[in-house]
This record gives C-alpha cells, structure tokens and sequence, in this order.
C-alpha cells in the first residue's frame, strides 16, 4: 500500500459517503490474522488461506493438516452461523458440545471446523473416534491438549443401541477426561438422540442435557442459508449457462423447508445435477427432498461406478485400500456387470463427490461415503435392484443387518432414515441369520437384544412366522426382560406373537410372573400403561397384580422410598425422576379405582419422596444450565447475494 494508492482509496470512500475511512494494507490483515487466535476460531475459513505451519505449532500443525488436506472444499465453502458461533463458545467454556439435526444440515462442518479451531486455539491434538469405546482408549491423562470427535454417536441412519449402551458405560470416563483438560464434540441426527436419551444411566444423562452445550445446527437464519448456497454454487463445476439459469432461483432454493446444506453442495456439482431441471420447482426439490434424486441418480452411473459404491455399502467400516477383494466383492462386481479394474478405478473417479478417501493415524486407508445420505440414497436404489440383495446381504456383517435394513412391506416402515428392504424371497436367509446369534449367545447379549428388537420392530409377521420356524425356542428366550420394561425389547415382541396367536400360554405366564416381581421389587409400572401389556394381561391378570401391590408393596412404601430401587435404571421416556414417576403412576391408578386409603399411601410416598431429593448442582452439571449467548448479525439485505455469481 503507498500513499498514493491510499489517498485515491480514500477519496473514493469519502466520495461514497464513509465519514472516517480507515485504510490498512494487506500485512496488517495477515498480522491481526497471526496474531488473534479467537478470531480464527470464529473465523475458520482462514485456515484455508495460508501456511498453517505460520500460525500452529508442530505437533498441532501436522493434525491440523491431515484435516486440512482431506477438508479443503468443506474449509472452502464454510459459513460462520450462529449455531457455529454457540458450538464454538459452548466448546470454549465447558469443553463438550453435542451438535444436533436432521440429515445433511452441516453437523459434520462444523465438528470440522471446531477441531481446526481446538488445534489452534488450545494445541488440541484432533482424533476422530468411531465409538465411545476408542475415544476412552485414546485419552491420554498425562496430555491434556486432545480434542475428540464422534460423528453420529448414537447411530448412522437408525438408533444403534449396542452404542448407547457403550455410552452409558463410558461417560463417566469421557466427562473426567474433559475435566482435565480435553474436549470433546459428538454429533447425532436429533431423531435418534431422542431415541438413544431414555437408554442412558442416570448417573450419565445429566451430562447431555441439552440446556448448554448441545446446539440445533439446523436452526440457520435465511441469509446464512443465502450464503451457504452462493459458496457452494460459487466453488462447483457448473457452467457459467448453467449458474445463469439457476440464479433466478437460488433465493427460493434458500428458503426451502427442509434446508440442506449438503444438498446445497451437490446443486453445486454437475456429478448430481446431471438430469436435473433447472426450473424453480425442480431446483426446491432437489434441495429438500434429496433421496429420490439419489437414486435416480445411482441408476444413471456406469456399471462400474455402481460396483464401487456397492462394495463401500457392504463395507460399513470403509472399504479398505488397496483393494484386497473376497469371493462376496467379486460376486457384487459380477452380478452389476463390472471389472475388478473398472469398479477400483471407478473409486478414485466418486471421491469428492460421492465417496471420501480417509487415512487413519495408523496409516491405514478405506473408502466410505462422503455423506450418510448419499449410503441412504444407495439403499434406497439397491431396493429396485433385486438380482443383486442376496449377494449384498451375503456380505453384510450383522450389524449393518441389524442396523440398516428391515423385513417389513413396501410402505410399512414409517420411520425416520431410509433402510434396505429385503425382499420376502430372501426373509428365510435373514432368520437364519439371527437365529444364529440367539444360538451363539444362550445366555443373552447385546446381540441377541439387538435381534430381538428387529424381530419386534422391523420384521412383517410373514417374517416372524418364517423365523419360528427356523428357531421355535424364541419364547422361551423372551422371559428376561428388565426394569424399566419400556426400553426393554421382549414385551412388544412377545404381545406381536401373542396377538398372532404363536405365543404359548405357558410364556405368556412365565412373561406375567416376571412381571409381577418387577412391580413388587421395582416399582416398575409398564404393565399399566405400555400398549404390549394390554394385550398381553387378561382383566384378571390385571386385577391379580392390583391386589398384589396392595399386599406386597404398599405396606413397605417407607423403606422402598428411602432405598430406591429405581436408582440403577436409566431414566425413562416419560421422567428423570423414576421413582417419583412411578410412585405417581400408582397414586392415579388406585384413585381412579376408588381405593382411596391406598391411593394416598402413595401419595405420603410420593410427598416423602420429594422432601428427600436434595436439590444440590455438581460442578459437571453446573457447566450445563448456564444460558447461552446470543448472536446477532446486522446483514445489509437491499441486494441479492446471487448478484455477482457467473
């Protein structure tokens, strides 16, 4: 900058109506940029803009870069919202955050960016975990520097309850390492945080409450929606004919509802637009409704492309690189009509678009999805695929059979992400399948718990007909259920067998009987109110259990409210406060039934209770009922932010 160029700069400002024009050079950018560390954190995309070896040192610079260098596009079009700047504040105070929403809004990002972020702002060594499991292996107590993060803790697609439970074991692990000194961001779709809640100890839960430190990341105003689909129009491969047939309807592509950034993206890629209208309606929906377009598309790609991502899909854990393929890969490639050379050079071709090449700290390399909707979208095209499911559910590890498919009719599974439907031709293979695991596990697991809530949610009662069949000891293996009946799996599954007709009467009683102890010893109340139980009790059964509470529970309220035996479950959907919860379940029933001298024996219960519960705030709780900050962005609106795009 000389003091020529900077009179004409600033006669110009003055010319425009600035009435102190304040003119610096380009240095002093960089330096105010070197020299601030919270401001890179709430202005990541400056990572992207230089040598990051100027401002990180060693150790946090070579894992910023692995970052760096697998992220440039999503560093490159990032957008600083709100919810970024809560996330950032949220991570800068209390060292968690939780990031929530629905699929492709950006929670993967802005993890991402916080991890940049850490790396510079606190020396963060940046280790993405798979499960809670590896993040406690990984924490090292004599470093205090490390920044973990978790991409869809609690499940991919659907609710995974074999990692719930490994979170419930493990916070208490996880919150100690972030008392000293590391942090920690875990992701998940809302839907299945919602659904993984309930499943969480009580002595862990108060640590995810959502007052503080977990953010909605789809809560983006509308002009950092305009933003994101400018940066991702303006960092694409579409032609200048196609952006200019595009802008008339960019704006309404912002306001969509729902607001996909990740679709956003892909608008901005000729890889997925290739058939696309480009007319208002066509560009709202691609925008919102991003499955059908998935899979039209996976129909449009060469039959190499098609084997390559079939084989990612089979392989949940990545596909590993170099390729080192068993007969099950071989027959996937056969049967879509590829090569082994065209499919592995088919999958440098999908990076960046529709695959990602991640490299571990270990050094080992795999193929996965860039993103879950796009595995979603694939299922979605595999389901008109039939020639190929037998071979795609032969190489399926059983977690991914457990996880991401279901046996339920066409239009049947109302639930939220999309699953591979298998076909009733192949329904007898997948029971073969779970019975193998009731067999390998006779004394129950995580694993037959997992198959068992299948054969209750996802499987059509041809499919649990075929499967009693194949494995007719499947009552007998549902008599175990524990407190807190409503998360358990075995009461829907064994009321669906009752209801057809399949359930023995000599379960039915045995299930009654395991009841009856739960109400006594556990004040467990689901028999009176879960839908399994009111097929499976009989108006005497119910009465039976009445008098029995009567006899055996109320006489002992003191004792029971003062041991409470409902301290080692996890809270329950309808309360935090089991105890109570149940104790107030009892009260409305028995005064509903006119027995008043019993009704307000629970109710003194209910009132001891409650003069018991000390109100105390643990300094790990404390962290999360603080209010957050607010943001506020004065965003001059007159022109549109599409105006210069070409």
């Amino acid at each position: 900058m000389t003091g020529a160029s900077e009179e004409v700069i600033r006669k110009r400002l003055l010319q425009c109506g600035v009435t102190h024009p304040l003119v610096l050079d380009g240095q002093w950018l960089s330096d105010t940029i070197a020299a601030n560390r919270s401001l890179r954190m709430f202005v990541p995309r400056v990572y992207g803009l230089g040598d990051l070896s100027q401002i990180l040192d060693d150790r946090a610079y070579s894992q910023a870069l692995a970052l760096l260098e697998s992220s440039r596009e999503q560093i490159a079009t990032f957008v600083v919202t709100s919810t970024y700047r809560k996330a950032a504040q949220a991570l800068n105070d209390h060292g968690f955050v939780l990031l929530l929403g629905e699929p492709a809004v950006g929670k993967s990002s802005i993890a991402l960016m916080l991890a940049l972020g850490a790396a510079d702002n606190w020396q963060c060594a940046s280790i993405k975990a798979r499960s809670s499991e590896e993040l406690v292996q990984r924490w090292n107590p004599h470093e205090k520097g490390q920044f973990f993060w978790v991409d869809d803790a609690f499940g991919a697609v659907r609710h995974e309850r074999h990692l719930t439970d490994k979170w419930a074991r493990d916070l208490p692990f996880v919150m100690h390492a972030i008392k000293s000194g590391a942090r920690v961001v875990l992701t998940s779709r809302s839907y299945i945080y919602n659904e993984a809640r309930p499943f969480l100890k009580a002595y862990a839960y108060p640590l995810l409450h959502e007052q503080q430190v977990s953010v909605d990341v789809a809560d983006i105003t509308k002009e950092e929606r305009k933003q994101i689909v400018y940066n991702h129009i303006a960092a694409g491969d579409q032609t200048p004919q196609a952006i200019s047939r595009m802008k008339p309807h960019l704006e309404a592509a912002a306001n969509v509802e729902p607001f996909r950034p990740e679709a956003a993206r892909r608008l901005g890629l000729t890889a997925f637009t290739r058939n696309l209208r480009l007319s208002r309606s066509s560009i709202e929906s691609f925008i919102s409704c991003p499955h059908r377009f998935l899979s039209d598309l996976y129909s449009q790609l060469d039959a190499a492309s098609q084997a390559a991502l079939a084989l990612v899909y089979i392989s949940p854990d990545g596909l590993l690189a170099p390729l080192a393929l068993d007969a099950t890969h071989r027959d996937v490639i056969e049967l879509v009509g590829g090569t082994v050379a065209d499919a592995g050079r088919a999958l440098t071709s999908l990076a960046g678009t529709f695959l990602q090449h991640s490299v571990e700290k270990s050094g080992k390399t795999s193929w996965s999805f860039k993103h879950p909707t796009l595995r979603e979208g694939f299922a979605a095209w595999l389901i008109d695929q039939p020639h190929l499911l037998s071979v795609i559910l032969a190489g399926m590890d059983d977690t991914t059979l457990l996880d991401q498919t279901h046996c339920l009719p066409a239009g049947d599974d109302q639930g939220d992400g999309v699953l591979l439907r298998i076909p009733t031709a192949l329904y007898h293979d997948v029971a073969v399948r779970l019975a193998n695991l009731f067999e390998a596990w006779p004394g129950g697991s995580c694993w037959t718990g997992d198959a068992t809530s299948y054969l209750g949610e996802k499987c059509s009662d041809q499919m649990l007909s075929i499967f009693l069949t194949v494995y007719p000891s499947l009552p007998s293996r549902l008599m175990d259920f524990f407190s807190s009946v409503s998360l358990a799996p075995e009461p829907l599954l064994l009321a669906r067998l009752h209801k057809k007709g399949a359930l023995p009467e000599l379960y039915r009683h045995r299930a009654i009987e395991q009841m009856n102890r739960l109400a006594v010893d556990e004040l467990e109340t689901g028999w009176l109110t879960d839908a399994p139980w009111q097929q499976l009790l009989t108006k005497r059964d119910r009465e039976r259990l009445i008098r029995l509470v009567q006899s055996s529970l109320v006489p002992y309220l003191e004792e029971i409210v003062q041991e409470d035996p409902t301290s080692g479950w996890g809270y329950s959907a309808q309360s935090k406060d089991p105890l109570g919860h149940a104790l107030l379940v009892y009260y409305r029933v028995f005064e509903d039934l006119g027995e008043m001298a019993t009704a307000r024996k629970f109710k003194s219960a209910i009132e001891l209770h409650l003069g018991a519960c000390p109100v105390t705030v643990s300094d790990d709780q404390e962290i999360l009922f603080s209010s957050a900050g607010e943001y506020k962005q004065n965003i001059d609106s007159s022109r549109s932010v599409f105006s210069d795009l070409e």
